[in-house]
């Protein structure tokens, strides 16, 4: 008998427009537990609006959001999501906030009034810091760090609440081609080891299918949504991108 997964997150018919114009056209797809889907597609796509529709910090105009089985406006588990959004890298250098202090916000959407912090929300910041082997920069004001360690630091906020679904919009834009590296090792690590959802913004096509299970190509609709060995063997993706390109993408022949 088939293993039925759990699914994490489900869009269905999703559109939504800015000023009359319409960003998302009809987007629908499924995401479950254990996925490791890489959200491609060219600059105005509507990627990064997806994303924060998804998250609630856009309000939808059309189509249904469910998050673990809950209607977007019926979702107030939010400690189950980690969320990295773009350009991380734009942090203020004057703001007096410790690594350790940073990552601690990422338990504060757990947390009810009183917000106060326990010993084992210090364990478990400790336990986050290990993971993104920062341990050694804990007491460093983040606006000092380089663009990689703000990276590890603000991956550890979002990780630290133990999400089930992890959100990363353009993760690796500000980093050197071997930090980069480094961070979708990392994420990868995340996706087997710890079991963690993931879906990643990316505009890097040649590089994500070394890691992503399937691949979401959006161009306000969903042009192809799967796994990257059936985008391989597509022809109508063959079609669409040109044989050179989908084979770029795919990664089914190195």
């Amino acid at each position: 008998m088939p293993v039925i997964m759990d699914v994490v997150l489900t869009v269905s018919n999703l559109s939504f427009s800015y000023d009359g114009t319409e960003v998302l056209s009809g987007v629908s797809f499924d995401v479950s537990a254990g996925d490791y889907v890489a959200l491609a597609g060219p600059n105005g796509a509507g990627k990064t609006t997806l994303a924060k529709v998804i998250l609630g910090l856009e309000n939808k105009q059309l189509g249904t959001v469910k998050m673990f089985g809950h209607e977007l406006r019926h979702f107030h588990d939010w400690g189950r999501i980690g969320y990295l959004p773009q350009r991380v890298d734009v942090f203020n250098p004057l703001f007096p906030a410790t690594v350790e202090e940073v990552v601690g916000l990422g338990l504060l959407s757990r947390k009810g009034y009183p917000r106060r912090f326990t010993p084992a929300d210090a364990a478990r910041i400790r336990e986050t810091l290990e993971l993104m082997d920062i341990v050694d920069l804990r007491g460093k004001l983040v606006g000092v760090l380089s663009g990689g360690q703000q990276q590890r630091v603000f991956l550890a906020r979002a990780l630290v609440s133990g999400p089930e679904l992890l959100i990363l919009d353009e993760p690796s834009t500000a980093l050197d081609p071997q930090t980069r590296e480094h961070f979708f090792e990392l994420v990868d690590r995340l996706n087997k080891d710890k079991h963690v959802t993931i879906m990643i913004i990316t505009h890097d096509t040649a590089h994500i299918g070394l890691y992503a299970d399937k691949l979401l190509y959006l161009d306000k609709r969903v042009v192809f949504y799967g796994r990257f060995i059936d985008f391989c063997r597509s022809r109508e993706m063959g079609e669409y991108f040109g044989p050179f390109s989908q084979h770029l993408i795919c990664h089914q022949h190195d």
